[in-house]
């Protein structure tokens, strides 16, 4: 009836390598791109924001 014991210098070197990855993960996404596909979603979030505006109220 006695836990396990965990060595805690291993858990962390597990714990920061499995934070990098996910850091990684996202640099990946974000850097990862070709230049059109920048420039298409760049287009996109610009067309989304104009509509966005378009609805604001001047009160």
């Amino acid at each position: 009836m006695m836990a396990e014991v965990v060595n805690l210098r291993n858990f962390r070197k597990r714990k920061e390598r499995a934070e990098k990855e996910i850091a990684a993960e996202v640099n990946r996404a974000a850097f990862g791109r070709t230049k059109s596909e920048k420039e298409l979603s760049k287009a996109r979030l610009a067309l989304e924001k104009k509509a966005l505006d378009k609805h604001k109220r001047d009160d």
